[in-house]
């Protein structure tokens, strides 16, 4: 029995000599920089900066066709989505009043005439007769201002002869430019008033191959914005593809909505296969500025503190427990507080930038590291100045397990 126990127990040191080991081996793990933190190697590259909206698809060219006249839609010759030539007939209001006025103020004028035919015939005759001494000055002037004025009511009976027959001309509503039908707001029996104001009938898109885009931008970001500048967006319909545009214009009529001061901005998109539908939402995307072959750190290394950091201080003396605020870590995606002009500028020229603070893999261990920044895309950060160079890799997050959470700055700036 002695024996027994006395393997027993070298089998329980054993196993707790491996397992004491197996936990070391898994602590020097965990210790490890390689294995405790995600990293990711420092690549130069391009970083475009770009300022964001939603907006509306739109014709460029939108007719609004009405009707002057007041009256019952009789008859209607297009539809949603015809295609209509200028001058081609779109619908006829009942034409029955427009025309018995008409015909009235042709009797009239007929009235009129047969009047203007008498006063003349008398005028002759006065004249004759005012030759001859048989009649006074002033019975002949008399009959001449009856034939002036048998001639005046005679113009003023044409005249509104003329407006009737142009009404009943307006009760047949034709295109006035060539295009496509994307609205009818009336149908067969409605009645139309135009008492007050025009009502429209129809809408018509001049050419939908050329569209517009009509967006508010901040006044943060308005400034970065400029005519002719190239714009790319997508549309819910089209997930997958992106379309391009450019910056037509700049409204400078401002729009304060809860202490918001933002700006209509017009976009022109091209749309020769006709895949763009009128209403669509747009969701659109400027770039205002572009660096090239810089030197780019992810915005995940700038977010990221390790927990043990409080006392660390980076090489330049900045306590890197601070959180950066440049446009790196800006939360939104039209700060331009990076460099003030796109590329052109002479080498070595220095910009303006902020400051932030990465972690940099070096020797087994990682150490905190100064840099100032500039542009950003969302994803990586230009890299002004700092002690960082292409190759290096930084810390851009922990491996935690279940039971430990990951130690980086509590606010998600992105």
């Amino acid at each position: 029995m002695k024996h027994i126990g006395k393997i027993a127990i070298g089998v329980a040191l054993a196993a707790a000599l491996i397992g004491g080991g197996v936990w070391y081996a898994k602590q020097r793990a965990a210790q490890n920089p390689e294995t405790r933190f995600k990293l990711a190697t420092l690549e130069k590259g391009d970083v475009i900066q770009t300022v964001s909206a939603n907006g509306t698809l739109t014709p460029l060219v939108l007719v609004n066709v009405g009707t002057q006249v007041s009256g019952t839609v009789r008859k209607l010759y297009v539809d949603f989505n015809d295609k209509v030539e200028a001058g081609q007939k779109m619908l006829e209001l009942d034409q029955s009043l427009m025309a018995a006025q008409a015909k009235q103020s042709e009797a009239n004028v007929l009235n009129v005439s047969a009047s203007v035919e008498l006063a003349r015939a008398n005028a002759v005759r006065m004249k004759a007769l005012f030759e001859k001494e048989y009649v006074s000055r002033q019975e002949y002037d008399q009959a001449v201002q009856v034939l002036k004025s048998a001639e005046a009511q005679l113009a003023q009976a044409k005249a509104a002869a003329e407006k009737d027959r142009v009404n009943l001309n307006y009760t047949v509503i034709t295109s006035p430019v060539s295009g496509v039908v994307v609205a009818r707001l009336v149908d067969i029996g409605q009645t139309v008033a135009a008492s007050f104001q025009t009502p429209t009938l129809i809408q018509i898109a001049q050419d939908l191959s050329k569209m517009a885009i009509d967006t508010s931008f901040a006044e943060a970001d308005i400034g970065n914005i400029k005519e002719g500048q190239k714009v790319r967006f997508t549309v819910d319909a089209f997930p997958n593809r992106s379309f391009q545009g450019e910056v037509q214009q700049i409204r400078l009529n401002p729009t304060n909505t809860q202490n918001v001061v933002t700006y209509n901005v017009r976009i022109r998109v091209d749309n020769p296969d006709l895949q763009l539908l009128p209403g669509m939402t747009a969701y659109v995307n400027i770039g205002v500025q572009k660096r090239s072959d810089v030197l780019l750190v992810p915005n995940a290394a700038l977010r990221f503190k390790p927990a043990d950091a409080a006392g660390k201080k980076p090489e330049n003396g900045q306590n890197p427990g601070s959180t950066a605020t440049g446009p790196g870590m800006g939360g939104m995606s039209g700060m331009s507080g990076g460099a003030p002009g796109a590329g052109g500028e002479k080498k070595g020229k220095k910009r303006d930038g902020q400051s932030g603070t990465v972690y940099v893999l070096a020797d087994g261990e990682i150490r905190p590291v100064s840099v100032q920044i500039g542009i950003t895309d969302n994803r990586n950060t230009e890299v002004i100045s700092g002690e960082l160079n292409a190759g290096d890799r930084v810390v851009i997050g922990e491996n935690t397990t279940g039971d430990k959470k990951p130690s980086s700055v509590g606010m998600r700036m992105f």
